[in-house]
């Protein structure tokens, strides 16, 4: 019976993902450096999507041919970063004359625990960022990026000693760092696309609460906001906080209170009825968010503009 090809298929070990990629087993069970130049099983029906159970960073250099993910086709240029963490759905289709080069580096939860960064991993946000949000790097940053993982390669290819898992956390961490880093450059030098997105932002939002979204569907959520600005929403927010030093959470309560304001006086509506109004299911929700970005309460403010 041949497998569904559409139910993403669950690797949980990282010797099942070195036999699935029909290269040798890994040198040790919770870590894993593979060269992605000597994948040769792109065709295989069980790897157009996979859960992987482990967080994986891939270093794409020298990418012939095109790669779809989800709905999209997607050309890598030199020195492009992909980032996952376990949990996540990848579907992929490859064309006929696809060449993959880079390294991959495999990471699995137990390896980091009792260090400080299972806790720290979890803090950056471009493990959930789509993959057409990946990390695009300079020729110097290249040469970093790829420096630190010909160090945790030669330790991960070197003999174990007390103190290996220590030194290649550490190495693990420094990438990490300097991943963060130039995807907050990578904010800035897109600058512009940025503030177009920001914009649409503000439109959409404006749109929502002047139509009939907020009865239809109630407050606007993150997740709701990022899939109709076609982005991830950690990327979202990462990238807002770049450019304003607030969240996308933060940019819809702004809208909410912007809206708040605007009943408050220019209708009689009671503030029970502006909560209802605004989306809310209960009025103390919407109390309690008011004073908190106000300092007053809905009431207080609608008697001292009076």
């Amino acid at each position: 019976m041949k497998k569904d090809v559409t139910t993403p298929y669950l690797i949980q070990s990282i010797s099942e993902l070195h036999s699935m990629l029909k290269i040798p087993k890994p040198q040790h069970p919770l870590v894993s450096f593979v060269d992605l130049s000597k994948i040769t099983c792109h065709f295989d029906d069980n790897l157009k999507s996979v859960v992987y159970s482990f967080y994986t960073v891939c270093i794409k250099k020298g990418f012939t041919g095109k790669m779809k993910y989800g709905q999209n086709f997607y050309d890598f240029d030199e020195g492009v970063m992909t980032f996952m963490s376990p949990g996540q759905v990848i579907s992929t289709e490859v064309s006929v004359d696809t060449a993959v080069y880079g390294a991959m580096l495999v990471i699995h939860p137990d390896f980091i625990q009792n260090y400080a960064l299972a806790k720290k991993i979890k803090e950056y946000g471009y493990f959930s960022y789509s993959v057409n949000e990946a990390l695009h790097l300079s020729d110097k940053e290249e040469m970093m990026i790829t420096g630190i993982m010909k160090n945790i390669d030669m330790e991960y290819s070197s003999s174990i000693d007390p103190f290996s898992q220590d030194v290649m956390i550490s190495h693990i961490e420094l990438l990490l760092n300097y991943c963060n880093r130039f995807y907050n450059r990578q904010f800035i030098t897109r600058k512009n696309a940025n503030n177009t997105l920001l914009t649409k932002l503000e439109n959409l939002l404006s749109d929502y609460f002047e139509g009939d979204k907020v009865q239809k569907l109630g407050l606007p959520t993150v997740a709701y906001i990022s899939d109709e600005l076609n982005v991830s929403p950690n990327y979202l927010s990462d990238m807002l906080r770049s450019l304003t030093g607030q969240s996308t959470q933060h940019h819809i309560h702004n809208k909410i209170i912007e809206k708040a304001k605007e009943l408050l006086t220019t209708t009689s509506l009671s503030v029970s009825e502006t909560a209802f109004q605004l989306g809310f299911e209960y009025p103390q929700s919407f109390n309690k968010l008011f004073k908190n970005k106000t300092s007053v309460s809905p009431l207080e403010y609608r008697s001292s503009f009076n």
